[in-house]
């Protein structure tokens, strides 16, 4: 697919997304929704994470609903295993109370690593296959069908996610020191002084926003190199594999690393914001 087009060309057409806005004419895609502006859908990004959600509640799902108190299959010991190992982290990382952590982490872990995994798979098979259908079924130029078949490289993903977690950052730091101890603690720190609140409320104002914004940052600028690196790998032509199959083994390590990392960063922000001080 590489010899295609040019190398640039290559390159911007696999980390392009597939676009849907509304218009002043109906419903656009792609180009044309290059005005649009913040209502522009993702709609690669959303059917993938969507799926791969999915996925993750079906496969979860069939094995608690499978599960014996004998020997277990193969597949329910790869489930109980991945959810005592979330469960240990929990246990020794967040302090506060609460029902909500455990099943979090899990569906952050498993879900940001599926999206992840995504990245091993080699980068023209999905361009290749969604060019074809679009060009067989709907007459679509396969040059302008676009499918970005990792959620994680894109930046709205992943402050999504981010988004998500600040929310409940917020409620915690309520739920746990009430509304006047949540302004208390962003007015009264570090300085324990009233001439210092500017100060301390500009200094935890930017510590708060700090998290979501590392997280999705974090998560969007690994996986998005990583892509870059698949595809750059994929414009030298036959010599591709070797390469290929280097950067994939390293991925396996990397991959659920980054999930693991997001985990862990989530609770650790949860349980900060859980302490009442």
């Amino acid at each position: 697919m590489a010899s295609e087009y040019t190398t640039s060309e290559y390159i911007k057409h696999h980390l392009t997304n597939a676009s849907m806005c509304s218009t002043e004419n109906g419903i656009a895609f792609n180009a044309q929704c290059a005005d649009a502006g913040f209502w522009t859908w993702h709609i690669d990004t959303l059917a993938w994470s969507i799926g791969l959600g999915l996925l993750f509640l079906f496969l979860f799902r069939s094995a608690a609903k499978k599960a014996t108190t004998g020997v277990p299959t193969k597949w329910q010991a790869f489930v109980e295993l991945v959810i005592e190992f979330v469960d240990d982290n929990v246990k020794s990382t967040f302090h506060g109370k609460s029902d909500l952590i455990a099943p979090l982490a899990l569906t952050i872990f498993v879900w940001v690593l599926l999206m992840n995994l995504m990245d091993l798979v080699p980068v023209d098979v999905i361009p290749m296959i969604s060019g074809l259908i679009g060009e067989t079924f709907f007459g679509v130029d396969a040059h302008h069908v676009y499918n970005k078949a990792v959620p994680t490289t894109d930046l709205n993903l992943t402050f999504a996610l981010a988004l998500g977690v600040f929310v409940l950052i917020i409620f915690y730091s309520i739920k746990i020191k009430g509304v006047g101890g949540f302004i208390k603690e962003l007015t009264m720190q570090p300085f324990n002084h009233p001439a210092s609140i500017p100060v301390n409320f500009i200094l935890e104002t930017v510590t708060l926003l700090a998290r979501p914004l590392s997280l999705a940052l974090r998560l969007f600028g690994n996986l998005y190199a990583s892509e870059l690196i698949f595809i750059l790998i994929a414009t030298i032509g036959y010599f591709q594999l070797p390469l290929h199959f280097a950067w994939a083994v390293f991925h396996i390590l990397v991959l659920p690393l980054q999930a693991f990392i997001f985990m862990m960063l989530t609770i650790v922000y949860l349980s900060l914001a859980s302490e009442d001080h």
